[in-house]
């Protein structure tokens, strides 16, 4: 009985300035069996390179020339869109939030984030570069935290003041306006300016009150079940 033939190597196009590190992955690469079809310095470079030789991956580095901004990322994107078949792992000095978020919203897959710090544990790297390259996706835990960071900064219940949580509290119990004033020691019309803040800071669209409320509600429950600052509400 013949043996099956061996799989065929991962064809992998490499974009990092550093000439140092690029040829460090290079060599890296190569004794693990992957085979490096082009190693460049530049965005413009990256995108031929792909173009040309049809990868199964594009290892990209965030920042490269002429600005050293964001030109590796961009041209991440550029690949995502025009080269689907070409997974992309990048990797970063530091962590940057916006790229991270650009790079993975639409289709989470055969995309990676990585730190570059990541790079010295071999293992984890090869291991990482197969998996991105198979379909799947790694994002590093550091950039996962700070993406959820984000995400509980931008939570609109944050938004609101103490005392606006206290009313919208009070909202959740199915409480009237009235009972509300009750409650806190406040006139009807404080509460309704409460209320009518608490719309405008959540983005509710003024298509009646009844409606908003329940909104409201929906929203403040939403971030008590996560943690968030309705969870931490003043009793």
């Amino acid at each position: 009985m013949s043996a099956e033939p061996a799989p065929a190597p991962l064809r992998v196009v490499i974009a990092e300035d550093s000439v140092l590190l690029r040829e460090g992955l290079v060599s890296l690469l190569h004794s693990e069996g992957v085979e490096v079809v082009a190693a460049v310095g530049g965005p413009e470079e990256l995108l031929r390179a792909v173009a040309g030789l049809d990868p199964d991956l594009a290892v990209v580095d965030v920042r490269m020339p002429p600005t050293f901004t964001d030109e590796g990322i961009r041209a991440a994107l550029v690949l995502r869109r025009q080269h689907p078949r070409t997974a992309v792992l990048v990797l970063s000095q530091y962590v940057e939030e916006h790229y991270a978020a650009d790079l993975i919203a639409g289709r989470a897959t055969g995309v990676g984030y990585l730190l570059k710090d990541r790079v010295a544990d071999v293992d984890v790297f090869i291991r990482t570069l197969h998996h991105v390259a198979g379909g799947g996706a790694a994002v590093d835990p550091e950039v996962v935290a700070q993406l959820l960071s984000r995400v509980r900064r931008d939570d609109p219940v944050s938004r609101l003041t103490p005392r606006e949580l206290d009313v919208l509290h009070l909202m959740a119990e199915g409480r009237s306006n009235s009972a509300i004033a009750a409650q806190l020691v406040v006139s009807d019309k404080a509460v309704e300016k409460h209320v009518s803040s608490i719309f405008i800071k959540l983005d509710l669209p003024p298509d009646g009150d009844d409606h908003r409320r329940v909104l409201a509600v929906l929203r403040y429950l939403d971030a008590a079940a996560h943690g968030g600052p309705a969870d931490r509400r003043t009793p």
